[in-house]
């Protein structure tokens, strides 16, 4: 966000770590490279391509920093930019991890890597394959083309398995290899499980991190990334408006509501609200100090008997909306706010009741992708994932669009002060319109 961007010095590597597909292990292996790296007393940071919230809480429990999203369409050029050169500047090495395919979606992991010159290294699962690796790497360099920088090869059988990969490289180098792994990263329907939830996530970390074997000199193989003096000098971010100045924003952050962009409280704070925490799960009320309380996505759908019995947090939720104070929930959150919830047993509980329908969790993705809403203060991007839908005959405010065919997206319910959607906005892509969701209606 804010802030004065160095705009002399050396700027570390940057690398994009991507792959020819989803599945072929881009998390496990840029969290073993970041961890790797950092026990070797390397600074790392890592970013996240696309929408995401859960691969960037393991990357930074695996790096130590934390994981900003890098995404063309949601933070736009100047903002990528500012990120990458500020990052560059304070480590010994940045990577980016992609999102699904190099060359899927638009913008794709390709456009964000040639746009800054960024080389990419390609994972490849090389459990089904040996030889014909070598024409996978050689398919993802040209087609676009992009600045390969190597291979990662993943899920290496043996020696033999990984020479035969070697051989068929050619002139791309092989940068490290991964065996196959014995413990891995669990993962749930909506990809990997919070590290939370995960015993000994860091001895898991360290254990993929040491299995990591390095072929050649990624340091000598990977150039200092460079930034024009001309481009950084008009990268200082401007000042935010503190629409929000000596307001108090009271946010649910625990298992069932962990969905929480780390710029869109960094956004907040800019913008002058101060911030305070409590967990539904515990059963704790809002914090009696809140002008307005922000619900974010997460799992309430796995903690729906524990919701159900929060009676506190129930019932300090109902009076906060029936004295009509702000209240923004997104996905998860809106979920909690319905009249009931059928979880992924089949079991129905009946929670906050703000809100007359019922969710319905379901197998099959409800809706994946990059939207947008239309505000008076302009557009405000983000995306939507889930594998529910709500069934109810309360009307709908308005609808958000879809990036890719500009149709009709998300629901969205308004509701005295309170502003429901599957719809998960990225604040920084536009701070006034999103200070308006924490801002009595007048």
């Amino acid at each position: 966000m804010a802030g004065k961007l160095v705009s002399t010095g050396s700027f570390a590597p940057i690398v994009m770590v991507s792959a020819i597909a989803s599945g072929q292990g881009k998390t496990t292996v840029t969290a073993a490279l970041a961890r790797h790296l950092r026990n070797q007393g390397k600074r790392v940071r890592v970013f996240k391509t696309g929408a995401d919230f859960i691969d960037p809480m393991v990357l930074a429990q695996a790096c130590g920093t934390p994981v900003l999203s890098l995404d063309l369409w949601l933070l736009g050029l100047p903002a990528c930019r500012r990120l990458l050169a500020q990052a560059a500047a304070e480590s010994d090495i940045v990577l980016i991890e992609g999102v699904m395919g190099l060359y899927d979606g638009t913008p794709s992991s390709a456009d964000l890597a040639n746009a800054f010159g960024v080389p990419v290294m390609a994972v490849v699962d090389a459990s089904s394959m040996a030889q014909t690796l070598g024409a996978v790497v050689l398919g993802l360099r040209d087609y676009g083309p992009v600045k390969m920088a190597g291979v990662i090869a993943n899920r290496v059988a043996s020696a033999g398995h990984l020479q035969m990969i070697q051989s068929a490289l050619g002139e791309i180098p092989l940068l490290a290899s991964l065996p196959r792994q014995e413990k891995v990263l669990p993962e749930r329907h909506l990809g990997l499980v919070l590290p939370d939830e995960v015993a000994n996530i860091d001895e898991l970390l360290d254990e993929l991190a040491a299995q990591v074997q390095l072929q050649e000199d990624i340091w000598t193989n990977l150039l200092p990334s460079h930034f024009k003096e001309e481009e950084l000098q008009a990268l200082n971010s401007p000042e935010l408006p503190r629409l929000l100045e000596h307001k108090v924003i009271a946010i649910a952050r625990d298992a069932a509501f962990a969905f929480l962009y780390p710029a869109n409280v960094t956004c907040l704070q800019e913008m002058g609200a101060s911030l305070v925490y409590f967990s539904p799960l515990a059963d704790e009320a809002i914090p009696e100090q809140a002008d307005a309380v922000y619900l974010p996505g997460g799992y309430p759908e796995l903690h729906g008997k524990i919701l159900n019995e929060a009676q506190r947090w129930t019932t300090s939720i109902r009076a906060f909306h029936a004295a009509q104070k702000p209240i923004y929930a997104e996905c998860g959150g809106m979920l909690s706010l319905v009249e009931s919830l059928s979880d992924t047993t089949d079991q129905t509980w009946a929670l906050a009741g703000l809100l007359p329908g019922k969710i319905t969790m379901q197998k099959r993705l409800a809706a994946l992708g990059m939207q947008s809403m239309n505000t008076p203060s302009g557009e405000l991007r983000g995306h939507t994932f889930h594998y529910s839908k709500f069934e109810t005959s309360f009307p709908v405010a308005d609808w958000t669009i879809r990036q890719r065919d500009q149709q009709q997206g998300e629901a969205i319910y308004r509701k005295q002060g309170l502003h429901a959607s599957y719809f998960h906005a990225y604040f920084p892509s536009n701070p006034v319109a999103s200070a308006a969701f924490f801002l009595p209606q007048l």
